[in-house]
């Protein structure tokens, strides 16, 4: 049972970090080289802004938002889940490998397969999917022993080997592509939020409306899946069946999100473990929280990073990296 000022903690850091999102997004939608005054917001909100007002704010900064939003969200439950699965705080589906499985697919997708415009935003994530699924059942296997199941260190070690090596297979795949597509995959690479649009969230929204209910009634089962193997085993879980379900949760969380937004890293690092030192170590208490603040934590960093530059600003990606490589290094040596 979970003790009631601890549930009284976690809603007011729960309404805390709404209140703190609510207001990054409404600076960020007034930002921008297209001036959009705060005071014209809400009238543009509400139908009763210009035509420039209105295109600027539906077609251009608040679908971008709502993308980065989501994606975040996506990506701190993915590596809360790698986390708890793994029992190893540095699990993160950039650091892995996870996130470079999905670029190889979507970047063979792109360079060597039709295009239809009326589906390839829909198809992104699916193959993105695929993609990174493999990569995740690869790294498994590799990081699995017999005799002493699952190696959390040894599954970090692998997972950033199979990072490198499809980082280095996307660069041969792109080496003799067009300059156009090059340039898209590059973009990609360093995760500046290229899906912009309204389908993009559409294709994206359907993946977390499933898997975050399913995670958060799984929430039990990793608490267990945290502790060890024995213990696990001895109060009836099924360890590897579960695992491997919440593993492609995980790696369905991360495709997803990274489809429409390039390689990002360190946001599944950094909000659980954010999350675990506000509310605790269960998951039904810091998961909430950690979505959150994935959210907030790439909205902000691509709010930042667009606004830094006169031309074309920083990519959300590099932003998160900047803030996320110190602290990576610090849980390292730390744990």
């Amino acid at each position: 049972m979970i003790h009631p000022s601890l549930l009284r903690k976690q809603r007011i850091i729960f309404i805390s970090l709404l209140t703190l999102i609510l207001i990054t997004l409404v600076v960020g939608l007034g930002l921008g080289p297209a001036s959009l005054s705060y005071d014209r917001l809400i009238p543009t909100l509400f139908g009763q802004g210009s035509f420039k007002e209105e295109f600027v704010l539906f077609s251009v900064r608040l679908p971008r938002i709502i993308i980065t939003l989501l994606a975040g969200m996506a990506l701190a439950l993915s590596g809360a889940i790698l986390q708890g699965i793994t029992r190893n705080d540095l699990a993160d589906p950039g650091i892995i490998g996870i996130n470079s499985g999905a670029g190889v697919a979507v970047t063979v997708f792109f360079l060597f397969f039709p295009i239809d415009s009326g589906t390839f935003v829909y198809m992104l994530p699916v193959v993105a999917f695929v993609g990174a699924l493999l990569t995740a059942v690869l790294i498994y296997l590799f990081a699995y022993s017999k005799t002493e199941g699952m190696q959390p260190v040894r599954l970090v070690l692998i997972g950033v080997g199979f990072s490198m090596a499809l980082s280095g297979a996307m660069i041969v795949l792109i080496s003799s592509a067009e300059r156009a597509k090059v340039d898209f995959i590059a973009k990609w690479l360093a995760g500046n939020i290229w899906g912009t649009d309204w389908p993009f969230i559409w294709a994206l929204l359907p993946w977390l409306v499933v898997l975050l209910p399913f995670t958060l009634y799984k929430a039990n089962r990793l608490n267990l899946l945290s502790l060890s193997e024995p213990v696990a085993i001895g109060v009836g879980v099924s360890i590897e069946k579960e695992r491997i379900v919440l593993l492609i949760t995980a790696v369905a969380l991360a495709a997803s999100a990274v489809s429409v937004t390039g390689g990002i890293t360190f946001i599944g690092l950094m909000a659980p473990h954010m999350a675990k030192a506000l509310v605790g170590p269960r998951n039904q208490l810091f998961i909430p929280i950690a979505i959150l603040i994935g959210g907030w934590l790439l909205v902000f960093a691509d709010t930042v990073g667009r606004n830094i530059l006169e031309s074309s600003g920083i990519p959300a990606g590099i932003m998160v990296a900047l803030i996320g490589a110190p602290y990576f290094v610090y849980l390292l040596l730390k744990k």
